[in-house]
């Protein structure tokens, strides 16, 4: 019997395992080897997606191309997962490509938003920020780096007053906080707060962050009242990349001012028989003959290598743009070079960054256009090889203003920094930042002494010389820890040293011999006057200390509390440190259990509240808060002893120890909700109260010594609401469609302007100062109960049978002054559309402002038929039968509701990959296509910052008051291609 038992334990076991064989041999004939790539939407490869069979252990993931390989059975279902993408689940085949869809929701709550000192997902943000990743900013030719955020951010006005290539923009955030200093955010740029813009390459921006609200801006303490841009630029990666990008562009002018032509001109003359008039005998459109078809091209090449370990990127550009007016140019050369090191095994971070660019610019004199407006059209630009010249005040030749000049600009840039990060303790790191920044700017001006602008000088020479430094360091503590699975914790502590330095000389002579030497030898002239020699230094520091706690529990209730102390030189002795504390809080409505029955159609809907107090600082000069002497009575006196002028010395700034900053405190309540995983919504409501605004006040002499004094007195309030809409409407592997759109609106107002101490009712501004007829006329005024910008005059009420105004008047015939609207714009709008087509894409964008009044300046001073026949009126005023000379009043403040289609963008990727490159893709971008308004002057978007003269388009005029100049504003064609090696 036991025999029998083992000799049938042999058998099974043999039988067992030759079925074991069996099984093994058909499994290993049903293995097959998995090979694939792994693409978005947009078909560019997906670095690190992970490929699960069901044996987990042998799933791998994809490469830097996309690639992936694995073992698994015929048939065997692989999960494919990436972060912000849906999950796929394909069957096995030897060739595998899959493309995965993004998952808007999911993809936006990972995202990394820089908050200062440190970045948190979005989706456990407690403040209003918004973020704005490279691929979503403006497109076509960029001269200034502010322009890409323009109609992009709900609440952030960019305008863009003129069409110059060599000026800038204006950013405002939620209404301006200041009569006397910027309203300007305050600009980070890789964690470098308070950096020009413009020193970093719009190529080379990452992402840009906004912090609207002063709970997320209080960190920045007492630069912080105008919101924060926190600029994040593309650093060394893992892998190695070439990229070039460039464009040929080609602009003409928009729109010209449709004035007599010669022929009409003539019509008019022969019609009312005038018999002074003068027919020179030419036919000249004398705006035209500024102009020209501009030409320009950018290019910019970029390389990036490394490992996990240490990276090194490095970008050069080149950008020359030529303006639409002759001689107006602008030039840019700009490098950037970054890179890092991982040491102490990887608890050791090392980051250095060098950022460099130079401007050469060409401005216009601006006076060409109110001369371009005023000549006679009959007169010729040259006659027997000379400018032709008539008698008149404003009507010599512009063309020969523009020609017989010479204004040779540049600027330069330089950011550099070194940071250091360093693991301590699981959680804990410690980083150290240091930073330079040096801005410099030269202007070199002649006018010879043959120019009409020259010869009363016998030729003029100008050289000045600005720089301007900040060296900075800061260093804090961060430390990061997730517990019992529930609980994220970060806190952060750290201090900030600013020193700022600034100083300059300028130096101008006339009577020159010979032009030989233009500008470069100021001592050939032979005239120096008093003043004609000058120099400034100064210094200012900053000093702070800085904290914030964030604290998330189960992802759905957020808390987060900041503070800065900020002490600063420029403060008054009573007030040299202040305090700016912050504090909000977040719930994820969504995630709790009473919502279970949304969760099929509502993704994400989340509660904040935010307060914060931030102050402004940049009202304040170095030395603004003490006694200060300089020249006074004309600046010099004839001494009889030594029969030579001496400098006359007084003082001419009362010290105030009580001066310290603009203090802004802010409330802010907004809704994030996502729906159907393809929209997801932003609703904001906010209030600003500015309290201690800066300001120069009459005092009485004595007890003072000088008649004026900066103080801090009065009171501003902003009041508004922004919406924000994205949306993936189409997302399918041919066809997708995504679309942006946002609504802001904001209210403002003075609501203190006086104390017991410093009085004032009302103060005048707006300055027509230099156009024909207007010295000494002030359009707006600063009052209490009404907006920056308000625009105060006469109404008018007709024009009478003889050609003039009739104007509102009391019963004793004096003019009624009274509110004749807002110069700031009520309602901001910005929209974008994608569109992707296999390998075709489209892009387009738009802006508008809505609400805001223009004072028509320009039209105001050149509509009037008393100009004729000696100089020009534009067409359409011809039968207007205004005789009158220029008078202010409501006549010439019109709607400046406009929309403006900014950009179209084509483009299309070839499908093109080999050993030479990875990408190419062409595209044609089309600029200012068209403008829909119903303003008469020549274009709706004019300066509305400052306070100087906000929404008045001069257009013409002696000086550049508030940057409202004219420049005409060009439309561009540009064709581009990037390329990846």
């Amino acid at each position: 019997m036991m025999m029998n038992l083992k000799r049938f334990s042999k058998y099974a076991c043999l039988m067992i395992l030759s079925v074991v064989c069996l099984i093994n041999s058909a499994y290993a004939q049903n293995r097959i080897t998995v090979k694939g790539t792994v693409v978005d939407q947009n078909k560019e490869p997906l670095i690190g997606v992970s490929i699960v069979p069901s044996n987990p252990a042998l799933g791998t993931v994809t490469d830097q191309d996309g690639n992936f390989t694995l073992q698994a059975s015929a048939g065997e279902i692989l999960t494919f997962s990436y972060v912000g993408y849906n999950t796929l689940k394909e069957a096995a085949t030897p060739d595998m490509n899959i493309q995965l869809q993004e998952n808007m929701v999911a993809l936006d709550a990972v995202v990394v938003v820089g908050v200062g000192y440190g970045t948190m997902r979005k989706s456990d943000l407690t403040g209003s920020i918004t973020s704005v990743s490279a691929e979503d900013l403006k497109k076509g030719v960029i001269t200034s780096a502010e322009q890409l955020l323009q109609g992009k951010v709900a609440g952030l006005t960019v305008s863009q007053a003129t069409g110059d290539p060599t000026q800038g923009s204006n950013m405002r955030l939620r209404g301006g906080t200041s009569l006397s200093a910027s309203n300007n955010p305050l600009i980070v740029v890789d964690g470098i707060p308070g950096v020009d813009m413009n020193t970093i390459q719009p190529n080379e921006i990452a992402s840009i962050d906004v912090l609207k609200d002063a709970s997320a801006a209080a960190i920045y303490g007492s630069r912080g009242a105008n919101g924060v841009i926190i600029v994040t630029t593309n650093r060394g990666t893992s892998n190695f990349s070439m990229n070039y990008n460039g464009y040929l562009a080609i602009s003409s002018v928009a729109k010209n001012l449709d004035l007599l032509s010669a022929n009409q001109w003539r019509q008019y003359v022969r019609d009312n028989n005038v018999t002074s008039a003068v027919d020179y005998g030419g036919d000249t459109d004398w705006q035209k003959e500024l102009q020209r078809t501009a030409v320009s091209h950018s290019h910019n090449l970029s390389f990036s290598n490394g490992g996990k370990q240490s990276g090194v990127r490095a970008s050069l550009s080149y950008m020359d743009t030529q303006g639409v007016i002759r001689t107006s140019a602008l030039s840019r050369l700009a490098g950037s070079l970054s890179a890092f090191q991982y040491g102490l095994n990887n608890r050791l971070k090392l980051e250095v960054s060098l950022n460099a660019n130079k401007d050469s610019y060409n401005p216009v004199d601006i006076r060409i256009y109110e001369r371009a407006y005023n000549m006679n059209p009959t007169l010729p630009v040259m006659q027997n090889g000379e400018y032709t010249q008539i008698g008149g005040t404003n009507n010599n030749n512009p063309v020969e203003v523009l020609n017989n000049r010479k204004d040779d600009q540049t600027r330069t840039r330089l950011l550099g920094y070194a940071k250091a990060e360093l693991e301590i303790i699981e959680g804990l790191k410690g980083a150290v930042n240091a930073s330079y920044e040096y801005n410099s700017h030269q202007e070199r001006f002649y006018t010879p002494s043959y120019a009409f602008f020259g010869i009363a000088d016998k030729g003029y020479g100008r050289r000045r010389l600005g720089d301007y430094t900040n060296t900075q360091a800061e260093t804090y503590l961060t430390y990061d820890k997730k517990f019992a699975g529930i609980h994220k914790l970060n806190v952060m502590g750290g201090y900030s040293y600013l020193k700022n330095m600034y100083e300059g000389f300028a130096a101008e002579r006339r009577g020159f011999d010979t032009d030989i030497f233009g500008y470069n030898n100021l001592a050939a002239g032979n005239t120096l006057g008093l003043g004609d020699a000058s120099s400034y230094k100064g210094t200012s520091k900053l000093i702070s200390f800085f904290g914030r706690v964030n604290y998330v529990l189960s992802d759905r209730y957020m808390f987060t509390g900041t503070v800065r102390r900020d002490g600063s030189s420029r403060f008054g002795d009573n007030h040299k440190w202040g305090t700016f504390p912050s504090v909000s809080a977040a719930w994820r409505i969504s995630e709790e259990s009473f919502m279970e029955g949304t969760r099929g159609w509502l993704d994400n809907l989340k509660l904040r509240l935010g307060f914060g107090i931030t102050g402004n600082q940049d009202g304040i000069d170095s030395y603004k808060s003490l006694s200060l002497m300089g020249t006074i009575g004309g600046g010099a006196y004839y001494d009889q002893a030594s029969d030579s002028w001496k400098q006359s010395y007084g003082i001419v700034q009362n010290a105030n120890p009580d001066l310290k900053w603009e203090s802004t405190a802010q409330t802010n309540v907004g809704i994030d909700f996502a729906f159907l995983n393809r929209f997801n919504v932003t609703i904001d409501g906010y209030i600003k109260k500015t309290s201690d605004l800066l300001y120069t006040y009459p005092v009485p002499q004595p007890p003072y010594l000088y008649h004026e004094m900066m103080a801090n007195v009065g009171d501003l309030e902003n009041k508004g609401i922004e919406f924000t809409l994205g949306a993936n409407i189409i997302n399918t592997k041919d066809f997708t469609w995504n679309g942006n759109f946002t609504l802001a609106y904001n209210k403002q107002k003075v609501t203190k302007l006086s104390n017991d101490k410093y009085q004032t009712e009302a103060v005048s501004y707006g300055n027509l100062h230099g156009l024909t007829g207007m010295t000494g006329v002030y359009t707006q005024t600063l009052r209490e109960g009404y907006a920056v910008g308000t625009f105060w005059g006469p109404k008018c009420l007709g024009i009478d049978e003889d050609g003039k105004y009739i104007l509102n008047k009391d019963e004793k015939g004096e003019l009624i002054y009274e509110d004749l609207g807002n110069a700031q714009p009520k309602l901001t709008m910005g929209f974008g559309l994608d569109f992707r087509y296999r390998d075709f894409d489209l892009n387009i964008a738009g802006y508008g402002l809505f609400g805001q009044k223009i004072l028509n300046a320009q039209g105001m001073v050149i509509s009037s038929m008393g100009r004729l026949p000696g100089s020009n009126i534009p067409d359409a005023w011809l039968n207007k039968g205004i005789a009158d000379s220029p008078i202010f009043s409501d006549y010439w403040i019109e709607k400046g509701d406009f929309f403006r289609l900014q950009s179209v963008t084509l483009g299309y990727t070839l499908p093109v990959k080999n050993n030479w490159f990875s990408k190419i893709r062409v595209y044609a971008t089309a600029e200012n296509l068209f403008t829909l308004t119903r303003y008469d002057g020549m274009d709706p978007e004019v300066n509305y910052s400052g306070l100087l003269s906000p929404g008045i388009d001069k257009s013409i005029g002696e000086s550049r008051d508030g940057d409202n100049y004219y420049y005409p504003r060009a439309r561009t064609i540009s064709f581009g291609i990037n390329l990846s090696f």
